[in-house]
């Protein structure tokens, strides 16, 4: 069966943007397709100013993302005097769920995080905020997220990101069973990539 990857980072508001397409594609294609997240990286060093450019900014970017998609936002992270914008922790999360639990559970815990950031204004940069969303055994989450096993795969996401030429959030990636791959960059609708996959 030919995969659909989608590749995000779930503090990317693109990402989150794109999340309802993600929903409505497994929705409606999930008998032709195999569907799996890959974590792609966006801001992993924690390099952000946090200062009033860095947020006009952000809320710019938000807003777009709210005309285009119709996703909501809250603002209540930018009224924060200070903040790591670091998604390196949310990615490893994504990855150890999608390793504990499969794709499907990474889907729904990947929905769960990008909610608790954009909309109640948690802070999915702490290891403890990303354990309480995880639905299974939080316990086995936290050793594995701490392992070298989780480090290890989200490194690879990242590479089998930049290998696939999905160095955009979000990128979908088409693999069809002979192996062949196209990918499309940047955030598009159900009716935009439904036409690129005929």
């Amino acid at each position: 069966m030919p995969q659909l990857l989608f590749v995000i980072d779930p503090m990317c508001s693109w990402s989150w943007g794109f999340w309802p397409v993600m929903e409505e594609l497994r929705r409606t294609l999930g008998d032709r397709y195999r569907f799996a997240l890959v974590a792609g990286g966006l801001r992993t060093a924690g390099d952000m100013s946090w200062d009033e450019r860095s947020k006009a900014y952000l809320r710019q970017n938000w807003e777009a993302v709210t005309q285009k998609t119709g996703q909501p936002f809250a603002y209540d992270l930018l009224e924060r005097p200070a903040f790591d914008y670091d998604t390196y922790p949310a990615c490893k999360a994504l990855v150890s769920v999608r390793e504990l639990w499969g794709d499907a559970a990474a889907f729904d815990y990947l929905g769960r995080i990008q909610r608790a950031f954009y909309l109640d204004g948690e802070d999915t940069t702490s290891a403890e905020v990303l354990a309480r969303y995880v639905d299974g055994d939080t316990e086995r989450f936290i050793e594995f997220f701490s392992s070298e096993r989780a480090e290890t795969l989200m490194r690879n996401d990242f590479a089998k990101a930049r290998v696939m030429g999905a160095n955009a959030f979000p990128s979908t990636v088409t693999i069809d069973e002979e192996g062949h791959l196209i990918t499309v960059k940047g955030y598009k609708t159900v009716e935009e990539l439904t036409r690129m996959m005929r």
